[in-house]
């Protein structure tokens, strides 16, 4: 064949070649197309099957995946998600600009599963992409902040803020952490602005300090819209707004606000545990589960008095009456059942209160001669809530006396029941002696 002929019919399947490749190019532009414009939509069901069909036009193309992978995330596929985030790693070259994105997302995912180890790595590898990713910056910041390095996690934020003023997720983590990264100077500031201290103090002491956490709190807990919520018309001097005719603006509690507040607080509250037919006259004498005093004496909230009020207001009762005790914690709870655990493979059964009480009656010894020298066991779980055991075997017969006694009055009720042998006990029924003498002690 002529070298021309032979040069045609490469030059023929190149064209060839090249037109095919343009029209799964074409067909893959418009696949994506389509499949945006149904996300776009919110129709994700077809978006996700678009996706796939993308990804099936061309393998070679991270893009498809990546698409997939937003989809997948948004309908909480956390699985699903982070296989093609993965899938698109693979087919993403060095320099690609999707590689901050990537970790970025994966970090989100593992978040989500509350994995926050891996998901801060995942995070820090997509900055090392992108030292400006906002999405990263913020997931560092809430990881950071959640394991309790708050001046870390406020760092973050202002990064992110950096970037992007109008953030909002940053800007609101960010004032709630004020009380932790602000300066001295700059909470003095914050204070003056509150009308919260004398406008010439040069110094803030920590009695300033503790005021600004106090008056902060009480803004992130919505104390201002609560205040509003009391009033048809908000009485001068309560609020403060910053930042007034900006992005940023911002209302704040007057140190009269947050007083006034803290009295509407308590005057609710006292309304509230009425209607949860608490009696006047034990409302101020309430506490929490732990037993502290939930009002002060002003008569405005503690802490966990406001703790207390919120559960009230939704029907749900975390107080104790004076005449209530505390109840156990679960680390408590816990501590006793290990203990139990001990008596019993040493040898301890347990009977209840009326068991022990038919022991002493039959013994006639007292409750502290029986557990000093006859094998009962007091384990106090509350100050009003006592367990009892007695031990079920011993060298000694007197320390099994009251196991005796519990058997024998289980063999009343059923008379397969075998009552152990007790040459002491026997002894004494012998001649006609009780256990103890009268004043509750071993005869000697």
């Amino acid at each position: 064949m002529h070298y021309l002929e032979i040069y045609k019919k490469i030059s023929c399947c190149s064209l060839c070649a090249l037109l095919a490749a343009s029209v799964y190019a074409a067909e893959w532009d418009e696949c994506m197309e389509q499949g945006k414009k149904q996300f776009s939509a919110q129709n994700y069901s077809l978006a996700q099957d678009t996706f796939a069909r993308c990804i099936k036009l061309d393998k070679t193309k991270p893009d498809a995946e990546l698409s997939l992978a937003g989809v997948l995330l948004t309908q909480e596929d956390l699985g699903g998600a982070e296989k093609h985030f993965r899938s698109a790693l693979k087919k993403m070259k060095r320099n690609s600009p999707y590689l901050s994105y990537t970790y970025s997302m994966l970090g989100d995912i593992a978040l989500k599963r509350q994995k926050y180890e891996e998901a801060l790595k995942l995070y820090d590898q997509s900055l090392t992409y992108n030292a400006a990713n906002v999405n990263s910056l913020v997931g560092k910041g809430v990881i950071t902040e959640y394991q309790g390095d708050k001046l870390g996690a406020s760092d973050a934020y202002r990064s992110a803020l950096a970037v992007e003023p109008l953030n909002l997720v940053a800007r609101k983590r960010l004032i709630n952490l004020e009380p932790y990264y602000l300066t001295d100077a700059e909470m003095l500031d914050a204070l003056k602005q509150r009308y919260a201290v004398a406008p010439d103090k040069k110094e803030l002491d920590e009695k300033d300090k503790e005021l600004f956490s106090q008056i902060h709190r009480a803004e992130q807990l919505q104390g201002v819209a609560y205040l509003k919520s009391k009033h048809s018309k908000l009485p001068p001097g309560y609020v403060v707004e910053l930042y007034r005719d900006s992005e940023f603006s911002r209302e704040v509690l007057t140190l009269t606000g947050y007083k006034a507040l803290q009295k509407q607080l308590g005057q609710d509250a006292v309304s509230a545990f009425q209607k949860a037919g608490v009696p006047v006259r034990d409302v101020f004498e309430l506490r929490d589960m732990r037993g502290n005093k939930i009002f002060n004496q002003d008569s405005t909230l503690t802490d966990s008095g406001f703790f207390v009020f919120s559960e009230a207001l939704q029907r749900r009762k975390a107080f104790l009456l004076p005449s209530e005790a505390v109840p156990p914690t679960k680390e408590h709870l816990q501590k006793v059942q290990r203990q139990v655990q001990d008596l019993q493979r040493a040898g301890y059964m347990e009977i209840s209160r009326s068991d022990l009480k038919n022991i002493e009656n039959k013994t006639k010894c007292s409750l502290d001669t029986l557990r000093k020298k006859m094998g009962v066991y007091v384990l106090p779980v509350t100050k009003n809530n006592l367990r009892y055991f007695i031990l079920t075997r011993s060298n000694e017969d007197k320390k099994t006396i009251p196991y005796y006694y519990f058997m024998e009055a289980q063999s009343r009720r059923n008379p397969r029941v075998q009552v152990p042998q007790n040459s002491l006990v026997e002894m004494y029924k012998l001649y006609d002696y009780s256990v103890c003498s009268d004043d509750g002690e071993l005869w000697e």
